[in-house]
């Protein structure tokens, strides 16, 4: 073991004194806990991923909501959430129960996120105003069963005390989220082939009917891992929760500058979703067909299940902070290649050679998601660096009250690419065509086109570059990182033998 610390940067001294402390590298997980983990963030990401790539098309194509309202409903929808965020910070930091602090959590806000998720996906027959307010409510109800669930996040850094076996979770789940990618693949496919298979398909039943199933697949596992986990990582009492105040605990937080750096990478990093959210607009329009995006899924997502492993390489060999600035800056150059060279190089539109420019679009498309994976590993090991950072610094954690705060900067960040995402679509005049049975058909306006081509390149890349650029302001690398990884498992170890000495009272007693 110690071998291995001294590859993190340790000195042989500090490496020793690590080895005194046996928890710090003893084996906490068993397989069935992993898998429990593994799965519970499967079912989660594969329902993300589906509604944060159709919500958008599905209201506005399908339910004909106007883009406008689409874009204030967005940004109303987050400014709630990120108020609400700061209620449920607080309660997910002060819960104590028999379960845990954070299994509750895994269950009690189903049913609003179920709720919401099928409202997002129905077509009820409404006047405009009517229509507004279903799809208001249903983004709040789902956004505030989401708010509560998320604490099932906060479990990877209370599953283990030992940072390495965090780290090789971090890296095992994030290889198996890739597959969370596959399952909202096959929309595309089915609501191209299966209308045409049997005409009473509609592709608005086809979205509907694979909402109701991915709500019901991630159902299951969040309520699998709630029964099939532990939260180990020792926790401040009641009392002394109690003892430092909300206010306090902020006050901690803004003060992080490894956390604050985070936070700040983390709000630009969220622009590239406006990219995402003109996904469905790009392929139908600008290139004619919706299975043009399934093709390429086939072949974009290949080099991530290389780029986990290396992800993990490159954070143990340059630590989680070079590894961010390095996939960051790669990203921003990548994708402005892709869109100063442009989506139909071989020809004056995409038809001219449809094939070469599918060719060119995956390709480059592949390259710029090469730094996807690594992101979300660095990334995840940064924030648990930044909490362990706290709580070396000030003595406690507050992961619920972190991820608020990291919420309100993501969530102004959706609130504004959300509210973009609608107004983008207003500003070129875009309107959803379609035929007589009501599925979706190309538009063909060049300045529509080129206004969701800027969206679909541009804002990524910014999102990207500005990610990896303020990576060179987070300290936690070199001495520093020595320094803090030997004092808090010497803190952690009191904490433990404290909690131990009141537990053998309680017993005799």
């Amino acid at each position: 073991m110690a071998e291995e610390i001294i590859t993190n940067n340790l000195t042989r001294e500090e490496a020793d004194e690590l080895d005194k402390l046996a928890y710090t590298h003893k084996r906490y997980l068993t397989p069935k806990e992993i898998a429990a983990y593994v799965l519970v963030n499967f079912g989660q990401k594969n329902l993300s991923q589906f509604v944060d790539a159709y919500k958008e098309f599905f209201m506005i194509q399908f339910l004909k909501l106007n883009t406008t309202a689409y874009a204030n409903i967005s940004f109303f929808a987050s400014i709630y959430d990120a108020l609400d965020d700061t209620i449920s910070g607080l309660i997910i930091d002060r819960t104590r129960t028999r379960w845990g602090r954070i299994k509750p959590f895994f269950i009690i806000p189903l049913p609003l996120w179920f709720i919401g998720g099928a409202m997002m996906f129905s077509t009820p027959d409404l006047t405009s105003t009517q229509k507004v307010v279903w799809c208001a409510v249903a983004v709040v109800v789902y956004g505030l069963g989401m708010s509560y669930f998320g604490a099932w996040g906060l479990m990877i850094y209370n599953i283990t005390p030992n940072t390495e076996e965090r780290d090789n979770l971090i890296t095992i789940t994030k290889f198996f989220e890739l597959f969370g990618t596959w399952l909202p693949s096959l929309v595309p496919v089915l609501v191209t082939l299966l209308p045409r298979i049997n005409s009473g398909i509609t592709m608005k039943n086809v979205y509907s009917g694979f909402a109701y199933f991915m709500l019901i697949f991630a159902s299951f596992f969040a309520i699998f891992g709630c029964f099939n986990m532990r939260e180990r990582v020792p926790l401040m009492s009641r009392e002394e929760m109690k003892e430092t105040s909300a206010l306090e605990s902020l006050k901690n937080i803004l003060t992080n500058r490894p956390l604050l750096v985070s936070i700040l990478a983390g709000f630009f990093n969220s622009f590239k979703s406006v990219g995402g959210s003109s996904e469905s607009y790009f392929w139908l329009n600008n290139t004619g067909s919706l299975m043009n995006q399934t093709i390429c899924g086939l072949f974009t997502g290949i080099p991530n299940y290389v780029m986990v492993p290396l992800a993990a390489r490159m954070v143990k060999k340059l630590g989680a902070r070079m590894t961010s600035i390095i996939a960051g800056l790669f990203g921003f150059f990548a994708y402005m290649t892709l869109f100063i060279v442009g989506y139909h190089p071989f020809g004056q539109t995409f038809s001219d050679h449809r094939i070469l420019n599918l060719i060119w679009i995956i390709f480059m498309l592949t390259i710029c998601g090469l730094p996807n994976k690594i992101l979300n590993v660095s990334g995840a090991i940064i924030t648990a660096e930044s909490l362990d950072y706290m709580e070396w610094k000030h003595g406690l954690r507050n992961e619920a009250l972190v991820t608020t705060v990291q919420g309100y900067f993501t969530k102004l960040a959706t609130s504004v690419t959300g509210w973009l995402s609608g107004m983008v679509l207003t500003w070129i005049n875009y309107v959803p065509l379609a035929d007589s049975l009501g599925n979706a058909i190309p538009q063909t306006d060049p300045d529509m086109l080129n206004g969701i081509w800027t969206v679909f390149c541009v804002l990524p890349a910014l999102a990207r570059g500005l990610y990896g650029a303020l990576f060179f302001f987070y300290p936690i690398h070199g001495d520093l990182q020595r320094q803090m990884v030997v004092e808090l498992a010497e803190k952690r170890a009191e904490r433990l033998e404290e909690q131990n000495e009141k537990d053998n009272a309680t017993s005799q007693d």
